[in-house]
């Protein structure tokens, strides 16, 4: 809980040390990054601070989101320099936003659940858009460098917002079956260009599902694939780390005996 919300000293220790790095006499790799070499790391570590987070792992996801913020700052002092934007404007223009796109807060409007909220912002947000003459689409805000699960997973929401949308969860799991039989079909005829349209309409299929059930499929694959990394090195293990000469049923037991294994 910030105790003082006029008094920031951590925010402001980090813009001067970052100005401190930008300076003429400073840290000649930080002083050699644009806004577009800088783009990735923002990315990348805008991807380590969800991994934290989703393992609510306190400590690493303090640390984490100050690297997000590290990203954030240094970004904004080299627009600052390039008289484009600085730290300021930014932190200034996100908070006119969220006030303008929360009425039911700062305004007279009401907002008794959480939905109702969320049609407000959405609202808003497509109001600004007709004011700044730009993309109407409902999939417009859906930024195309997103890991394309959780980007198919978006557009859906952003879809189901405007009424394009199934009732239930019934629709999109007789969708997945009917694009998992259209998958065995080019898997049959063998053509790879169809079989990967094909595979690629049955993982946009189970984002469907997915939201359907209230679950986000990127955080439902990202446990998978720790689950499977935590069995398998259980499996490597059982063999001293060299599977290259152990039969499909050796291989079998060792996994069934992973599965079996509590987690830490």
């Amino acid at each position: 809980m910030v105790s003082n919300m006029a008094e920031l000293p951590g925010f402001s220790l980090l813009l001067k040390t970052i100005a401190r790095l930008r300076a003429p006499d400073g840290c000649p790799w930080d002083r050699k990054q644009t806004t577009e070499s800088m783009a990735p790391c923002l990315l990348e570590e805008a991807f380590e601070a969800s991994d934290a987070l989703r393992r609510r792992a306190t400590e690493e996801s303090k640390e984490e989101l100050g690297d997000v913020l590290v990203n954030v700052a240094m970004i904004s002092q080299i627009a600052d320099e390039d008289g484009r934007f600085g730290p300021d404007q930014v932190a200034r223009d996100a908070a006119e936003k969220l006030i303008r796109r929360h009425p039911h807060v700062f305004g007279d409007q009401q907002a008794k659940s959480a939905e109702i909220a969320l049609e407000t912002w959405e609202r808003r947000k497509q109001q600004e858009k007709v004011e700044r003459g730009v993309d109407r689409s409902a999939l417009s805000g859906v930024p195309s460098a997103l890991p394309a699960l959780l980007r198919a997973y978006r557009m859906g929401q952003k879809a189901a917002k405007v009424g394009f949308d199934w009732p239930d969860s019934g629709g999109p799991r007789r969708k997945l079956s009917e694009e998992i039989a259209e998958l065995d079909e080019a898997v049959a005829d063998g053509e790879h260009d169809a079989v990967s349209e094909e595979l690629g309409d049955v993982l946009f299929s189970v984002c469907n599902l997915a939201r359907h059930l209230g679950i986000n499929p990127e955080t439902a694959l990202a446990d998978a694939a720790d689950k499977f990394q935590r069995r398998f090195g259980v499996v490597e293990r059982t063999y001293d780390y060299d599977l290259r000469d152990r039969t499909l049923a050796e291989l079998e037991v060792a996994w069934q005996r992973a599965k079996s294994e509590p987690r830490d």
